[in-house]
């Protein structure tokens, strides 16, 4: 199975610095940082592939990609000490696009936080 979702946090990482086409370049920045033992809250980044597969597969995120962020998501909630949809103690989350080079306005972001 492919791999579309890369954690990074806690001086580790998935990725690096040179998987820009990969990660764009928020994620690959943040993979390296946290490589580098900068302090990087803990997160994930989504291929920028799964913009295009969402795209092609009628905007649908195929059933691998959304186990593979599903498993992401729950490592961060286990990481973080909190949980998506809690009332109580609710994970938040900040979601940003990023492609290799910086076009302001050109790049789509999926967005469904609900």
């Amino acid at each position: 199975m492919k791999n579309y979702v890369y954690s990074f946090g806690n001086g580790k990482a998935d990725g690096d610095g040179t998987m820009k086409d990969v990660l764009g370049g928020k994620g690959a920045g943040l993979a390296e940082m946290s490589r580098a033992g900068v302090p990087v809250p803990p997160g994930f980044t989504i291929s920028t592939e799964v913009c295009t597969i969402y795209f092609k597969s009628g905007k649908q995120v195929p059933d691998e990609i959304n186990q593979q962020i599903l498993k992401a998501l729950g490592k961060l909630e286990a990481e973080i000490g909190k949980k998506a949809r809690d009332p109580a103690n609710p994970l938040l989350v900040s979601v940003r696009s990023g492609a290799k080079f910086s076009m302001p306005g050109m790049m789509n972001t999926i967005l469904n936080l609900g």
